[in-house]
């Protein structure tokens, strides 16, 4: 029992952490410090087919000076942002501000992986080799219905603090939404678009980064059109399974399901995989969460047929549930499954040997060495210096608020209904991947079904693939299209 309450902490303790980056993009705290060649814009001219609409535009990499909560100076953002030519009235054309996770991580996974004008093209094959990834123009790219400025906070990217200012001033929520706030309002004056729509993406950490910054917008009389918030943080509380935390299990089992249909160690019985998983998350928040809730006192009948079930859906005998307590971790079921081998975090379809680590890393690697490449010769930034992929700052060491504790009261779900009652244009998307297993499709849907936010103006969608929905094409595909709609719906 000690041992596996000590791995669900462990797991806990590793949520929303940076994903892997090869060697290049490491760097210590007081490297990240130094100055980036960025004394004026870079800019560059490209065409492409987004959506099948042909879009003329822009490229900027470019510095947005950015000052802290008292006014005083604190950072030199380095942004890269895609401005199209010849679409008419500009101030009409919303803007859409681009953002990954951490925290402590830079945009170049959205970027080179979903929302930039040229993506990494990764097989539905998963077992094809890195060297079969390929760098193609993103035709899924919003940018036939919006501009797109991606935010690299301090220590990231080519963002850099000011002289003499702590790097370690900015690993707080609250100072962390700042810098997006100042990177709002300065591209905004900077480009003359202080008029147009506004609309946030953020993934991972990054989706708590949209509450807070969102309700930091509005305070500051910068009110946002819509969010959207891919692979959902916003209520950790839900899906850190420390020990005693019911809900977490009960919200885990769609995920662990879809896992198991995905490798085909589930009892499909004919089922679709939407029906599969409808029934899943049906029995994980009725029998399985009430026999959780009785412990101890279940009677034994019930437990028995509880551990067929689960063996049914998860693929994990029955006997092992009866003997944990109807319990099993995520990061437990990573090494279940197959023993002697891992499945990946992010995306646990990826199957590789335990020595190997995380399998997925061949994905974010291909990612990070194709981003550097991309940086020099499309943006022809090769002159700037080192881009950042993730700053090392722990995650026990960020300062999550009062509580000064990832795993305190973290509400801020309420910083987004106070959003959306202050601003009636404002709606709000939440994605997440079916196979992801840091931020589950459960908790996704209990974070929608437990929040006061109005119905009319949220929408909530699942996708094949992880953490990163969009390595799968279709998934990618469907993603974008959503957000089109969300952005034409609060128009």
């Amino acid at each position: 029992m000690l041992r596996r309450n000590l791995i669900s902490l462990a797991l806990a303790s590793a949520m929303l952490t940076p994903l892997a980056a090869p060697a290049y993009a490491q760097s210590s705290p007081r490297a990240v410090q130094t100055a980036v060649a960025l004394e004026r814009p870079i800019v560059s001219r490209h065409e492409g087919r987004f959506n099948g609409r042909r879009v003329a535009y822009d490229a900027f990499v470019e510095r947005v000076a950015t000052r802290d909560a008292q006014g005083v100076p604190a950072a030199q953002l380095g942004v890269i942002s895609y401005v199209a030519r010849d679409q008419g009235a500009g101030h009409e054309r919303p803007v859409i501000f681009i953002f990954n996770g951490g925290p402590g991580a830079a945009s170049h996974l959205l970027h080179m992986g979903a929302m930039g004008p040229k993506r990494l093209a990764i097989p539905d094959d998963i077992t094809a080799p890195a060297a079969d990834f390929r760098v193609i123009e993103n035709q899924y790219s919003l940018l036939d219905v919006a501009d797109l400025v991606f935010f690299d906070p301090p220590g990231t990217g080519f963002s850099r603090m000011e002289p003499g200012v702590s790097l370690d001033s900015q690993h707080s929520v609250a100072a962390d939404a700042t810098q997006l706030v100042e990177l709002v309002r300065g591209w905004t004056a900077k480009h003359g678009r202080q008029n147009s729509p506004r609309y946030l993406i953020g993934e991972s950490y990054g989706t708590v980064r949209v509450a807070e910054a969102a309700s930091q917008l509005q305070a500051a009389g910068l009110p946002l059109d819509g969010a959207v918030m891919i692979s959902q943080g916003v209520n950790i509380l839900e899906y850190a399974q420390r020990p005693g935390n019911i809900i977490s299990f009960a919200v885990s089992l769609p995920t662990l399901s879809a896992i198991a249909w995905s490798h085909g160690r589930a009892d499909r019985q004919g089922r679709s995989f939407e029906q599969f998983i409808a029934d899943a998350s049906a029995f994980g928040g009725g029998e399985y969460l009430n026999l959780l809730f009785l412990g101890d006192k279940a009677p034994e009948d019930r437990r028995r047929i509880a551990a067929a079930k689960l063996e049914e859906f998860t693929g994990i005998s029955r006997d092992y549930y009866l003997s944990h307590d109807l319990k099993i971790t995520k990061q437990e079921y990573r090494f279940a499954l197959f023993p002697g081998q891992v499945l990946g975090e992010h995306d646990a379809r990826y199957v590789g040997p335990v020595a190997g680590g995380d399998p997925f890393r061949v994905v974010t690697s291909g990612y990070a060495r194709t981003f550097k490449e991309y940086l020099e010769k499309d943006l022809h930034a090769a002159q700037v210096g080192t881009y950042i992929n993730m700053d090392p700052i722990g995650f026990n060491d960020w300062d999550w608020g009062p509580n000064r504790s990832p795993f305190g009261n973290w509400d801020f779900t309420k910083l987004v209904t106070g959003v959306f009652e202050a601003n009636p244009r404002f709606h709000l998307m939440v994605a997440n991947g079916y196979y992801d297993t840091q931020t589950t499709v459960g908790a996704m849907d209990y974070l929608v079904n437990q929040s006061p936010w109005p119905s009319d103006r949220v929408t909530s969608a699942s996708y094949q693939g992880g953490h990163m929905a969009y390595t799968v094409e279709g998934s990618l595909e469907r993603l974008n299209n959503d957000i089109r709609r969300l952005i034409e719906r609060s128009r």
